[in-house]
């Protein structure tokens, strides 16, 4: 690994290691503490995602950050969204270029993820460049510690409350906590 490599895992074990994550992991909590910390407040919008458009996406504007994050997804899956673009807040990714994650989307495709927003928010989202190969690495790389870090947790969490039960069902009760709640009948 070379010393850029090594810096950059350095500095995100750093960030990962500095953030407080709830027990069990709740994203709403989480989000909401982080912007206590920060401050400022930060605004998670569900979105239906065309299946080309972008997995997630980080705004910030003077009042507030806005997570769009899509409905149309696993559990798993938009925690992950959730946590790479909570990297990008955390690793100062935001200001002038910040973006969607180096998509260009058109003013169409803007209106039709943020249909919500206004139309000066969504152009000015849109008139963004998006962020650098180095940054995306960055935020991917810190939304995966923190998501090994809610799984660990998640598991001993698990573990606790399934004690004296069978191995199946803590074992079954794992693997939801890491996908996603699904109703199983044991065997």
């Amino acid at each position: 690994m070379d010393r850029r490599h090594k810096e950059l895992w350095r500095r995100c074990r750093s960030l990962a290691d500095g953030v407080t994550l709830p027990e069990p992991f709740d994203a709403e909590s989480f989000v909401a503490e982080l912007a206590l910390e920060r401050g400022r407040p930060i605004e998670l919008m569900q979105v239906s995602v065309p299946s080309n458009g972008p997995c997630g996406l980080l705004m910030s504007t003077e009042r507030a950050d806005y997570i769009l994050y899509p409905t149309n997804t696993t559990a798993l899956h938009r925690r992950h969204i959730l946590l790479h673009e909570v990297g990008h807040l955390l690793c100062g990714h935001v200001g002038a270029d910040a973006g969607a994650d180096g998509i260009v989307l058109d003013a169409a495709a803007g209106k039709a993820l943020m249909p919500n927003l206004a139309p000066e928010l969504v152009r000015r989202v849109l008139g963004r460049t998006g962020y650098s190969a180095v940054e995306e690495q960055e935020a991917e790389l810190l939304a995966s510690l923190l998501a090994q870090r809610v799984a660990r947790t998640s598991v001993r969490g698990t573990a606790r409350h399934h004690e004296g039960g069978s191995d199946l069902a803590g074992g079954l009760a794992r693997v939801d906590d890491l996908f996603g709640s699904r109703k199983r009948r044991l065997p």
